[in-house]
């Protein structure tokens, strides 16, 4: 079953992404809403994947068959848009541009490849498909041994604490690698997981499920750094911050568990429109706010006119490229399955 006002919190999450960028690149309001504050928008992007892996996949049964089925959609779903990018990223860079983004030899091709690095906002794939892989794990524990779900979180999340989430990056070969990013990710997959685990089991009393709930988004904002009222060095540290994580884990457990299904702010078209389009919009428009601020305009008009051709661009790929593909795939894969299974009978 659909869960309709995740669609506009996908689409938040790439809006909050593009505005911060848009304020760094062209110091619109002085830079207020950057400073690196996009990270709640990923953050978002983050929780949001891990509760709808568990929400979706859980409470369905374990087995090989399932597991391929499983990850062919994930590939699906992330893979052709990012290879694509990363492609042209590659053949741009060798050519002396950086229109889309650095990527200057095979070492850092081979790095994107294996999601071991991420230049720009490409940092955020590797966490992401290296946690589908983890989720197996956890989707393992599920029929018979769920209980270890909670204390293999637990104890990742305790480790990380204890260990300041470790500086693992460098280079192999030449081949750049950062697992930092990954381990400074998992506590907000994690969250997810476990908010995913409960959704359809818990239950919330009729009093407390209120449209209003909706105005605890309005918690995003005041962590960006400019803006917050926090003097501590949570606001700085961001992903560091288990103080952080508990206000957006807070954040995500009041938007999913108890405004309605139906609020009307979250539930609509205009939500729907730019979740779908989110991923494309995450990954493009800092090509297009860079191309645009060459240009000597008002930056009232370069943000209306960025996030417009943003838009437009992600709709575009979302239509053509990610769409298509992701059914062309998922179609090899069910007729690949149809056709053993016709040659074992």
């Amino acid at each position: 079953m659909e869960i309709r006002k995740l669609n506009s919190l996908r689409g938040l999450a790439s809006i909050i992404v593009f505005v911060t960028h848009f304020s760094d690149i062209t110091q619109w309001l002085d830079g207020a809403l950057g400073g690196g504050a996009g990270a709640y928008g990923v953050m978002l992007f983050f929780l949001l994947s891990g509760f709808l892996m568990s929400y979706l996949y859980l409470d369905k049964d374990y087995t090989p068959h399932g597991v391929k089925l499983y990850l062919v959609a994930r590939f699906a779903r992330v893979m052709p848009l990012y290879l694509l990018v990363v492609l042209g990223s590659y053949a741009l860079t060798l050519t002396g541009s950086d229109l889309l983004y650095h990527i200057p030899d095979h070492q850092a091709l081979l790095a994107h490849f294996l999601f071991l690095f991420g230049d720009s906002v490409l940092w955020s794939i590797p966490p992401e498909v290296q946690f589908y892989i983890l989720f197996v794990l956890l989707w393992s524990l599920a029929a018979n041994r769920r209980g270890y779900i909670y204390l293999l979180i637990v104890g990742c999340l305790l480790l990380l604490f204890f260990t300041n989430f470790p500086r693992i990056y460098g280079d192999i070969y030449g081949v750049p690698y950062n697992q930092f990013t990954v381990l400074r990710s998992l506590p907000y997959f994690f969250i997810g997981v476990l908010f995913g685990l409960h959704y359809n089991t818990l239950i919330i009393p009729p009093y407390l499920k209120k449209h209003r709930f909706v105005f605890v988004l309005c918690l995003i904002p005041l962590m960006y750094p400019e803006l917050s009222p926090v003097t501590s060095d949570a606001k700085n540290r961001m992903w560091l911050s288990y103080e952080v994580l508990l206000v957006m884990s807070t954040m995500f457990f009041c938007v999913v568990f108890l405004v309605p299904n139906n609020n009307i702010l979250l539930a609509n078209k205009v939500g729907d429109f730019f979740g779908k389009i989110s991923y494309s919009l995450y990954l493009l428009h800092m090509p297009v706010i860079t191309f645009i601020h060459q240009f000597d305009w008002a930056v009232e008009v370069k943000l209306i006119v960025s996030f417009a051709l943003s838009s437009a661009i992600a709709c575009v790929s979302f239509v053509c490229i990610e769409k298509p593909l992701a059914r062309y795939i998922r179609g090899a894969r069910y007729a690949c399955t149809a056709e053993r299974r016709g040659c074992l009978n």
